[in-house]
């Protein structure tokens, strides 16, 4: 069926003389390009190799680093400078955003009967993300400057937001602090956004996230980089439109930066099972690891986070750094943590207008859309082919791959 199916298709993608539009033609820079002969190149199809006759004029005016040559049958058919078409380029692209570049080679061959290179199918997706990384420009500059059209928002609009260690290769993390013993960096940070919506609550009063809500972005980038990137995002989804808009993150100062410019009227709320760590780690600090007293302390310490009483747990850990000297450093930081972020600890309230109170959404994200694909066994990462299996992703999970080749076609 496929041999039957490639035949057709070259009779029907030949059938047009090549392209040929006469002995000359605009070269697009004022001049005219002169027909020079026809010349023959090999497309990879899905259905099989198709050979692909083509006009091929030249003009003699453009400048050397301009090119000279025109082939008007490679842009009509999106075959410029590869000999893959665009749907196997599609194909492609998906399975090598989903999983190593060298299994997504062989579900090729067993699922398409496409024979292709790992190598192509690793720059083949690269290629793929480059242009939807563009094609996320140019959207982020429209929705920035009020020329997108963002869509209706339900009347609460979720925003999150993390980051997580990307392996890298040598050259992009050289001369970087990090964690390892040495104090050298081994990854670089992704940050990722999600934006959803929540219009309803289950039998038990619990707010739920709408179906196939849940869009995200991201990127290997700063802080400053990334937050018109997931602002833009959120216009999208219609923030300027909804009733309420909700950050959720851990305490993470550049995090709380992001959501103070780039949504200065949003309610900011710490993801409570990170402030949860936050007391145990204290417990730990003051108590030991399996002491009684301290699982007691924590648990004292628990009730009052829920109920928003911040200010009770920042003087119950002051009196722990008063009486152990050792760890009264830590201890300090770990106050400061709670009184910096008192605010957005009043879960209490939050919870009885309905709210969220956990990140969970982009922390899950962190695990699948980047986790999954980009820190399996053995892998490092250039930042360009990271970011660009990124874009790939974050169409795929977002329920925007259809977007994508919808403009681009």
């Amino acid at each position: 069926m496929h041999k039957l199916g490639s035949v057709l298709l070259d009779q029907l993608l030949n059938a047009d003389h090549g392209g040929h539009s006469g002995p000359r033609i605009a070269c697009g820079r004022g001049h005219q390009a002169e027909f020079i002969d026809y010349r023959t190149k090999h497309v990879q199809t899905i259905l099989g190799d198709v050979p692909l006759r083509r006009a091929y004029y030249h003009c003699a005016e453009c400048p050397e680093d301009a090119g000279h040559g025109l082939l008007p049958k490679d842009q009509e058919l999106d075959v410029v400078g590869t000999s893959f078409s665009p749907g196997l380029r599609r194909l492609m692209a998906r399975v090598g955003a989903q999983e190593a570049f060298e299994l997504a080679r062989q579900d090729l061959a067993e699922l398409a009967g496409v024979v292709v290179p790992t190598k192509a199918v690793e720059r083949v997706s690269e290629a793929v993300g480059v242009a939807a990384e563009a094609a996320n420009q140019v959207e982020r500059a429209a929705l920035l400057t009020g020329q997108g059209l963002p869509r209706a928002a339900a009347s609460r609009l979720y925003v999150e937001m993390d980051g997580t260690g990307v392996p890298a290769v040598p050259h992009d993390i050289q001369g970087r602090a990090g964690k390892a013993p040495d104090g050298t960096a081994k990854t670089r940070e992704a940050k990722l956004g999600c934006v959803f919506t929540q219009t309803s609550f289950d039998a038990e009063g619990w707010p739920v996230r709408d179906p196939e809500s849940t869009t995200y972005v991201g990127a290997i980038e700063t802080a400053e980089e990334f937050g018109p990137r997931l602002h833009a995002e959120a216009v999208r989804r219609g923030c300027t439109s909804a009733t309420t808009v909700i950050v959720l993150g851990d305490g993470a100062p550049w995090i709380w930066n992001r959501a103070a410019a780039d949504f200065p009227s949003a309610v900011q709320i710490v993801d409570l099972y990170h402030a949860r760590e936050h007391l145990e780690a204290v417990g730990r600090l003051a108590f030991g690891s399996a002491s009684a007293t301290g699982k007691a302390w924590v648990a004292a310490r628990r009730d009052e986070l829920d109920a928003g009483d911040v200010a009770i747990i920042v003087r119950e850990i002051g009196q722990l750094a008063r009486r152990h000297r050792k760890v009264r450093q830590q201890l300090r930081k770990e106050a400061e943590y709670f009184d910096t972020n008192k605010l957005r600890m009043c879960y209490k309230h939050f919870r009885a207008r309905g709210f969220f109170v956990g990140s969970g959404v982009v922390e899950a994200g962190c695990k699948t859309l980047i986790g999954h694909r980009l820190k399996q066994s053995g892998m490092r990462w250039t930042v360009a082919g990271a970011n660009a299996i990124i874009a790939l992703r974050c169409r795929l999970l977002g329920n925007r791959w259809e977007d994508l080749w919808r403009s681009a076609a």
